[in-house]
């Protein structure tokens, strides 16, 4: 018996306010489901430096663009 069988098997043998109580509950449940599923679909990507910009300057004497050694940044590797 799988899994949908057993729930019809048991919801059968629940009285009629019971049964009401089972389908409301299912309901919230698709409800959830296509709730998270518009709030993926609104969300728009974010860039890295976007999303970090926040933080860019957040450390008293630090560089204010979160960088510690340019000349690595710009690409020169220490020897």
């Amino acid at each position: 018996m799988n899994i949908e069988e057993t729930i019809v098997e048991k919801l059968r043998s629940l009285p009629s306010p019971k049964q009401q109580e089972v389908l409301d509950f299912v309901l919230f449940l698709h409800s959830q489901i296509h709730t998270e599923e518009i709030q993926t679909q609104e969300k728009e990507p974010v860039s890295f430096l976007t999303a970090a910009k926040k933080w860019a300057g957040c450390i008293d004497g630090g560089p204010t663009d979160l960088s510690y050694n340019k000349k690595y940044l710009e690409g020169a590797l220490p020897k």
